[in-house]
């Protein structure tokens, strides 16, 4: 299990044969078995007495392993060295502690370094024999130069190979690299120090599939692997499982740790004799490993291979301040290019035709291959990019789903299966939004990677003969070979896509500038609008008077001729009275008249008195006081589904649904008359294009009735406007329909008209929400 609870391996394959099939899974920490180059005693933790043994102890020491089994450590020390030994394993922990040591109590009194650490439940004791063929003195002045070395690297890579040639100046192997792992979790390697005579393996590219996850979940535990000799014979453990669990026990930090059988061929088939691994960790994430091979068997000491360790721990420790020195040369680059487009902005007062016209410095900002410009409709590409046709698609696709402001890939064909026809091209795009129209953007694009990738022997497993069946080995050719990478270009760095986002924040401000100046001029416009709003407004209110003082003179005529009518008809001739009963009704038309103005001119000087109104009661009290009508006319009242709650004026809003209501029943000679009140789908278009539905709710009134033809759709909104004669439906004073839609248009609203002669009508208005 990882350190993050994930299984990676399968204990049930303890004992098994392992091959390619299941190498995926293999328990590479609890094989049973060490390297015979020393020897291994695992002693219980609180009785100290041995539990476990590796068989190799005849050889080395002449002791079969079952005769160590329960013995105490006196069996191989003097009790002044038993005293040394006992004081370390009282403040053992999973780090390794280091003791020479002379097995005493044996012939010849055997020299060990003794690698002590506690884990699983046991004090494991590794016993490794001192060569007679020292190392000899460490060279404390040449490390401490190579030290400085790495830490005045101003790249990565120079990091690297510092770090390979200190690593192989210590230990003496024939080759030492520095491996670095992608995203992919494919590997590079990036620094060699070899021989001179040996191939040079700098630049090849390694499968993922090389280094399983169970092995780099060890990686991150223990930070060395060392095998002297890659053809040794693996020696188990005596017995074979953990004292207290049905299995072996955990070797995770054992030094002495067998391995892959697998792993073992893989390095014979690339004729190495010895091997030694380094991790090299970033931010708790492997990052890569500094490898080393011998073509010959090779025992380095404890001692140098702990300093490797540092090396490696040292080289962790700088590696994100070595990139953060990679990232800061690349970014003093891109920042003087940017510059360079800001000045180009800042210098020119149109900045759509600054881009347009300075492409090329809009390409440099960024290691590109080609850029797309595209505004109102005009779009215009520079460098290596698809032809026009093809750009339409790309602008489409990143209009649908381009998620914020900003988007970017290393393989457009990933997104979208159409990236394929202009993967030469743009596989990587860079792209910005520059407004909020479809195809408003600026796209800087990458090709697809040109340099093929070198792969260290083919990725494929081979299928090798053996005893007549056939089996999957490791890759028995590590001739270099080259696999071009589809439909992918080079991935855009956090600094470019950060880089992005500044030039299109400094866009957006030149867009708010020119706004501003827009606004300005919009703020005199205004003033002149309110101008002419109260122009209008006395305009309204010398209606409103006229029309007030009007009535009460009218009133008296219309009274008197009544009166003259009642008084003195007798004493009139036919035609008098004819004359006095026009002058009557003309009084009547004239009051009529009147009143709707005085309605009219009412409504543009009242601001209307907005609260919260339930539509479904406004139009029950509107239906009660017309029922008498609907009887009359039989007339069918349908409400589409429950209507919504709105913000109005519910005076105005009464009126509004009563004009529509009544002019759907005067308006229709069929002997069958309907009525339909509803709310309409979203995405409504009105006069002044489509209804916010976030901000406003569409309603509608429709009949059967006689309907209207276009031509006298927007006539019938104008004061005192009548399609018919005065005698016809009814008659009216053709101001109904003016006032109404005054009343919605004071809320913000549109009231418009859908509908064809004889074909019934649908009148739709918008109200707040």
């Amino acid at each position: 299990m990882d350190r993050i609870g994930l299984v990676l391996t399968d204990e049930t394959l303890v004992g098994q044969e392992i091959n390619l099939t299941n190498c995926d899974r293999e328990p590479i920490h609890i094989p049973g078995l060490v390297q015979p180059y020393g020897f291994l005693l695992c002693l219980d933790e609180h009785t100290r007495r041995v539990a476990q043994a590796s068989a190799n102890t005849q050889e080395l020491l002449g002791i079969p392993a079952q005769e160590l089994i329960g013995q105490e450590l006196g069996y191989l020390f003097e009790p002044a060295r038993l005293a040394d030994v006992n004081a370390q394993l009282d403040t053992l922990r999973e780090g390794h502690r280091l003791l020479g040591v002379r097995l005493d109590l044996l012939p010849g009194q055997p020299f060990y370094k003794l690698i002590m650490h506690r884990f699983d439940g046991l004090l494991w004791l590794e016993f490794e024999p001192v060569d007679a063929a020292s190392d000899g003195p460490l060279n404390l002045p040449s490390l401490n130069d190579a030290l400085g070395q790495m830490l005045a690297a101003t790249s990565v890579v120079e990091f690297c190979e510092y770090a390979v040639q200190q690593v192989r100046n210590i230990t003496g192997f024939d080759r030492v690299m520095a491996y670095r792992f992608a995203e992919d979790e494919s590997g590079e390697v990036v620094a060699e120090a070899c021989r001179p005579d040996l191939e040079s393996f700098l630049g090849l590219h390694y499968p993922a599939t090389d280094i399983p996850k169970q092995a780099r979940a060890m990686y991150l535990k223990n930070w060395l692997r060392f095998i002297p000799d890659v053809g040794y014979g693996p020696v188990p453990l005596v017995p074979a499982h953990h004292p207290t669990a049905p299995r072996p026990p955990d070797m995770t930090y054992a030094i002495l740790r067998s391995v892959s059988p697998i792993h073992v061929e893989y390095l014979q088939n690339m004729g190495v004799g010895a091997t030694m691994t380094i991790s090299l960790i970033r931010d708790g994430q492997l990052w890569g490993l500094l490898v080393c091979h011998h073509y010959s068997p090779r025992l380095v000491s404890y001692e140098l291979r702990d300093l490797c360790q540092f090396i490696g721990k040292t080289f962790s420790a700088l590696l994100k301040s070595k990139e953060q020195a990679d990232d800061y040369l690349y970014q003093v680059k891109l920042r003087e290019n940017q510059a360079r487009l800001f000045g180009l902005l800042t210098e020119f007062p149109d900045f759509r035709k600054t881009l347009y016209d300075h492409l090329p410095a809009v390409k440099e900002v960024f290691d590109c291959g080609g850029v797309i410009l595209s505004f109102d409709g005009d779009v215009a590409t520079y460098g290596t990019a698809p032809a026009l046709a093809q750009v339409a698609p790309l602008l489409t696709w990143l209009h649908e789903h381009m998620q914020g402001e900003l988007f970017h890939t290393s393989s457009y064909a990933r997104h979208n299966p159409r990236g394929v026809e202009i993967r030469s091209s743009a596989s990587g795009i860079l792209a910005i939004r520059l407004g909020h129209s479809a195809d408003d953007f600026l796209i800087w694009l990458r090709p697809e990677v040109l340099q093929t990738v070198t792969w260290a022997g083919q990725q494929q497993k081979a299928e090798v003969r053996k005893d007549g069946e056939i089996f999957l080995s490791p890759r028995q050719s590590f001739s270099a070979w080259s696999q071009s990478v589809e439909n992918t270009a080079l991935e855009w760095k956090p600094i470019e896509v950060e880089a992005a986002q500044e030039i299109r924040l400094r866009i957006a401000d030149i867009r708010l500038r020119l706004f501003n100046q827009i606004q300005e001029r919009a703020q005199t416009l205004s003033r002149l609008n309110a101008e002419l709003e109260r122009s209008n407004d006395e305009l309204d209110s010398f209606a409103y008077v006229a029309s007030h003082d009007l009535k009460e003179p009218l009133r008296g005529i219309h009274n008197y001729s009544l009166f003259l009518l009642e008084d003195y008809a007798d004493k009139l001739d036919a035609d008098g009275v004819n004359k006095l009963e026009t002058l009557v009704r003309l009084s009547q038309r004239m009051e009529s008249l009147i009143e709707s103005l005085l309605q009219l001119s009412r409504v543009g000087r009242l601001e209307p008195e907005v609260k919260e109104v339930d539509v479904n009661q406004i139009l029950q009290e509107v239906t009660e006081v017309l029922q008498p009508r609907f009887a009359q006319t039989g007339t069918e009242l349908v409400i589409a589904g429950p209507l919504p709650t709105v913000h109005a004026d519910p005076v105005r809003l009464r009126e509004v649904l009563n004009n529509l209501l009544t002019n759907a029943m005067r308006y229709n000679d069929n002997s069958t008359k309907t009525v339909e009140v509803g709310v309409a789908p979203a995405g409504k278009v009105g006069p002044r294009g489509v209804i916010d539905g976030t901000e406003y709710q569409v309603l509608y009134v429709r009949d059967n009735g006689i309907g209207i033809a276009p031509r006298h759709h927007a006539n019938i909104f104008k004061i005192f406007k009548r399609l018919h004669s005065q005698d016809k439906y009814g008659g009216g004073t053709g101001a109904g329909l003016a006032i109404a839609k005054k009343m919605i248009e004071k809320s913000g609203g549109q009231l418009w008209v859908e509908s064809e002669l004889g074909q019934g009508a649908t009148f739709f208005f918008s109200v707040p929400k």
